[in-house]
């Protein structure tokens, strides 16, 4: 079954909540409506519609023009295993001594073991962001192969907006006593973290937890963390700085991506404000990381 997507831009939070809320009153009603900032400081947001059947051309015009928004780009999807599809198309990922992959490449694992110093990690691509291709979370794993190869040992690790929990199980695999928790706002994403950790042979070593940022029983009780990860977005980046600074040791490391290059010295301005000083930033395609370490 196709399904038909819908897809405007216009400026202000408020106004494209208030445009999805009135998109899902339509007929045919929308199986799904989706509010998203567009992340390059335009102001600019993007308010998707998921149809099943052929939307209201005329209504979506209107709602076009009543809520001072683009024309809707109306766009036909065929019935797609994208989880399928993705398996076929990823190849596994090298950062230094992480390498990631799929059950679909099982066949590669051996060798790289055989290897001695590698570390593999098994991550399947599921509706859990974070399978190690991505620039932002390939861009961590190399940031943190640096820091290992210069001697951090983190005694506690936090790995904040988790996802698949790929950066953890970095972290883990190559530090046995440390304290690794994995902590993602969406339960799912524990979930997959969770199954993953199993699958990697890491249970009982990574602790997974559905939290935002630093909100949680548990983790306000393991703080201060000497390693904190966190690759999500640049709003919640900059509104967690000082909340990293309250959960970083002294002399600890951040190591930050999900923003882009053209974001990247916003967000390092944030962090130098909250008391961190920049030590390294790499730059993949376009997409940053950075590693900050607490004054």
């Amino acid at each position: 079954m196709p399904t038909f997507t819908a897809l405007t831009t216009l400026i202000g939070e408020d106004a494209a909540n208030a445009m999805a809320q009135a998109l899902e009153k339509m007929t045919p009603e929308p199986v799904g409506v989706g509010v998203f900032e567009i992340e390059d400081d335009s102001g600019l947001w993007e308010v998707g519609a998921y149809f099943l059947d052929p939307p209201d051309m005329v209504m979506l015009e209107i709602f076009a023009l009543a809520f001072d928004a683009k024309p809707f780009a109306v766009s036909e999807l065929p019935e797609v295993d994208w989880v399928a599809k993705v398996k076929r198309e990823l190849s596994p990922v090298e950062a230094g001594r992480f390498y990631v992959y799929g059950s679909h490449d099982a066949d590669k694992v051996a060798e790289i073991q055989a290897q001695g110093d590698r570390i593999t990690l098994l991550i399947e691509a599921t509706v859990a962001f974070g399978t190690g291709h991505h620039g932002t979370t390939l861009g961590c794993l190399r940031a943190w192969d640096r820091l290992y190869n210069e001697g951090v040992r983190p005694a506690k690790v936090i790995d904040v907006g988790c996802g698949t929990a790929v950066l953890a199980m970095a972290a883990a695999a190559v530090l046995p006593d440390a304290l690794v928790i994995a902590s993602d706002i969406d339960q799912v994403a524990v979930d997959v973290a969770e199954a993953n950790v199993a699958v990697n042979g890491l249970a009982g070593r990574v602790e997974c937890l559905e939290a935002a940022g630093f909100a949680h029983p548990r983790i306000k009780a393991a703080a201060p963390f000497d390693l904190i990860f966190a690759n999500i977005l640049k709003g919640p980046l900059i509104e967690l700085a000082p909340a990293m600074a309250q959960n970083c040791v002294s002399t600890g490391l951040v190591i930050l991506s999900g923003l882009l290059v053209v974001q990247a010295d916003t967000i390092t301005q944030a962090y130098v404000a909250a008391g961190f000083t920049p030590v390294s930033r790499e730059d993949l395609g376009e997409w940053s990381a950075l590693v900050l370490r607490r004054n």
